[in-house]
């Protein structure tokens, strides 16, 4: 289903850049979309993981670096039955993560240094839980491509708008159609994200605390997750909103369009299901603890002080 799910995906998404291209360019504007859509298919299939690595500069973590996360990570996805994913560490304050690649076997998981610091070992499994259940269900693929024809849709709206559309005769619109293509494509790429992430979320949230055996734990990192990167800017976010979707709150730091197209379900919501869930029994409440919820620290386990992750 989910490699049925992202087939679907690309054929819509080749068939709005069709539509997109014609409204701006006539025949020979198809006919360069058609060009873009088969480029960007066969890089969102197998470039899409490595280029949102690169995007947020995320740097590879060794097991000898970081060995109390590595052992975390390893668990947790022999819990899932997975193979151990690649380990990545961002270096923003924000406390988030994200998980991509094509399949369970080339797949990564990357948290922020603010995560590391933020969390106890609790919530931080909760994190990676739920990440590892986005890989479990292949979603990570689905996400990543989503994020790449958004962006290129984005790109060719604007490059329609730097070249003034089409001088075709036979182009049926002219310059509304250029201004349809302008504004419509880019909500277009931004719905089909929001339509990807709000349901996947939730389903990886329930997996999610079914792996690490502690809805609550989850409950807890996600809620302080949001509290603390509402004020926190994170540049790469901002920069490409169509990557927004990938993570497990959403990164942008606020204002009417981050509002206005949400790409994740609402926290609350999410927190009510996690605690519902647990409470209902259906899930071990004994997860990884080995603390209790702790504040950041100064430093934290990745700044100058040794922590717990190495």
């Amino acid at each position: 289903m989910a490699t049925l799910r992202t087939f679907l995906l690309l054929a819509a998404m080749t068939a709005l850049f069709l539509v997109v291209g014609y409204a701006i360019g006539g025949g020979t504007g198809a006919v360069i979309a058609l060009v873009m859509a088969a480029g960007t298919n066969l890089f969102a299939w197998w470039g899409s993981a490595d280029m949102v690595l690169r995007m947020y500069r995320a740097q590879p973590v060794t097991p000898m670096a970081a060995p109390e996360l590595y052992r975390l990570v390893a668990e947790l996805a022999g819990r899932a039955g997975l193979p151990v994913p690649k380990v990545y560490l961002i270096e923003s304050d924000q406390p988030n993560a994200f998980a991509t690649g094509r399949d369970p076997d080339h797949a990564a998981v990357a948290v922020t240094r603010g995560l590391m610091q933020a969390m106890s070992r609790d919530e931080l499994a909760g994190v990676i839980a739920h990440e590892l259940a986005h890989i479990k269900h292949r979603d990570t693929l689905t996400m990543a491509v989503a994020a790449t024809f958004a962006g290129a849709i984005g790109f060719l709206a604007q490059f329609g708008l730097f070249f003034g559309g089409s001088r075709d005769r036979d182009h049926p619109l002219g310059g509304i159609g250029l201004l349809l293509a302008m504004i419509v494509a880019p909500l277009a790429a931004i719905l089909v994200q929001m339509a990807i992430s709000r349901g996947r979320e939730f389903e990886a949230d329930r997996e999610g605390a079914v792996i690490c055996g502690n809805p609550r734990a989850l409950a807890s990192a996600l809620q302080r997750i949001e509290q603390i990167a509402a004020g926190t800017y994170v540049g790469p976010a901002e920069r490409n909103p169509a990557t927004a979707h990938l993570f497990i709150i959403n990164p942008l730091h606020g204002g009417a369009l981050a509002g206005m197209f949400r790409t994740h379900p609402p926290t609350a919501e999410r927190i009510r299901r996690l605690l519902a869930f647990g409470g209902a029994g259906r899930a071990g409440t004994a997860g990884f603890a080995a603390r209790p919820a702790a504040s950041p620290r100064p430093g934290g386990p990745w700044g100058r002080r040794a922590g717990p992750w190495g």
